[in-house]
């Protein structure tokens, strides 16, 4: 390549790149699965996404169609909207366990100035479609983003957001009790808790509803990120609920709340517990975690058996004042772009494409639980986890005398002659 053919495949690097800034696109396209579909051969790309996404049971996994209701629902509200299936092995002594799962992603509507109540409604109504495309596919589970009816405000440290925090059966959680009742769905609400009966104390809460539309119980988020614009702690604290599994109509579930995949024992306790899908509810940033997002959640589903359903909401949300984050960066008014690439992950290291990077999105798979134990049966990780010794050393590193067990070469410390 000479130097002009070398300056001009630089600068449209370059225009690429301002490119992808500006619409939060890949390139142009709405994920990486879909800029290499669109750009390799087809024996390519279905080699390239075998070594990406994996094989399900063996074989590539498949699409699945969905209603026309729900198509055409998503081309009136543009949104993002893919479906696939994760088969298990058939058996002998029981039958199939399918249940179709959705997960929705999507971006605040109103500026962060707009009166709350208006910002908040208008979110209701973007994601009211999303939820009645799930409900024309037959969807049995659906779980929401982290803190889907507000903006991820918690980067200002500024108290007034506490106002959009609802106890567990305010305003978010009625409105999505109406749906669940109306498709036979359980819901995941992730919403900004207000404890009434404790002090008016703030979580960032998960409340489950069941398919009648009752509230099955609530978990809070376990781990607080304290890092860049994560400057959660100034809202909430730890959780203290626990690792609730959650039986449902159609299957054992769990919530680890976005910050919590960070932390392999939080994704193994509600293994421990019996989860056949958890979900991770979050709110991330391109900067900071994207080459993270689809390794974690991919690799709890393989160590604990388990479905993983991932959700990231998407959009650049910009405030109205400035802030910094004692990193040093200069005062800046947004978190960054929420990249979406919302996916699910099955025990077997299979997973889905993810849906758009930078539009709204509705998800659906159908999975077949009988896969969760046949996974355990195949590889053993239970059998062989030996918690016997990872208790005990974990109660010797919570004593205040803890020494490391480090054995040093002698020869380290021995003077030369």
């Amino acid at each position: 390549m000479d130097t002009t053919q070398n300056g001009q495949a630089k600068e449209e690097a370059a225009a690429a790149a301002v490119a992808v800034a500006r619409d939060g696109s890949v390139c142009g396209y709405e994920s990486l699965d879909r800029l290499l579909r669109d750009n390799l051969r087809p024996e390519v790309f279905q080699e390239v996404s075998r070594l990406l996404i994996g094989l399900n049971c063996g074989r590539t996994l498949e699409a699945v169609p969905l209603a026309d209701s729900a198509k055409a629902l998503s081309s009136e509200c543009n949104f993002d909207i893919q479906a696939f299936g994760f088969t298990a092995d058939k058996e002998l002594l029981r039958e199939p366990q399918v249940v179709r799962v959705g997960l929705i992603q999507n971006s605040i509507v109103l500026p962060t100035t707009a009166p709350f109540l208006d910002q908040k409604r208008a979110i209701h109504q973007k994601v009211k479609p999303m939820i009645d495309a799930a409900g024309a596919s037959g969807v049995n589970i659906l779980c929401l983003q982290e803190a889907w009816m507000m903006p991820f405000a918690f980067c200002t440290r500024e108290k007034r957001w506490c106002e959009l925090a609802e106890p567990v059966d305010g305003e978010s959680t009625r409105f999505l009790q109406d749906l669940a009742k109306k498709y036979n769905m359980v819901i995941v609400n992730p919403i900004l808790e207000r404890d009434t009966n404790h002090g008016e104390t703030i979580w960032n809460a998960a409340v489950i509803i069941g398919n009648h539309g009752n509230i099955i119980g609530k978990h809070r988020k376990n781990h607080i990120p304290r890092v860049g614009d994560f400057n959660e702690s100034t809202y909430y604290m730890e959780g203290n609920t626990g690792h609730p599994v959650f039986e449902t109509a159609y299957g054992k579930i769990a919530v680890n709340i976005c910050y919590g995949r960070h932390h392999p024992l939080n994704w193994l306790a509600f293994g421990l517990n019996g989860a056949e899908i958890v979900f991770n509810p979050s709110a991330t940033v391109g900067e900071l975690s994207e080459p993270m997002w689809p390794i974690e959640a991919r690799n709890a589903a393989i160590a604990n058996s388990y479905f993983v359903g991932s959700i990231n909401r998407v959009g650049t949300e910009t405030f109205p004042n400035p802030f910094t984050s004692g990193d040093g960066k200069p005062q800046h008014a947004d978190f960054g772009h929420f990249y979406g690439s919302s996916h699910f992950s099955a025990p077997d290291a299979s997973c889905t494409p993810s849906l758009s990077r930078h539009r709204d999105g509705l998800l659906v798979s159908d999975m077949d639980l009988n896969l969760c134990r046949q996974l355990k049966d195949k590889w053993g990780f239970r059998m062989t986890a030996r918690y016997e010794l990872y208790a005990d050393m974990l109660a010797q590193y919570l004593k205040p005398d803890f020494e490391p067990q480090v054995i040093s070469d002698p020869l380290l410390h021995k003077k030369s002659s």
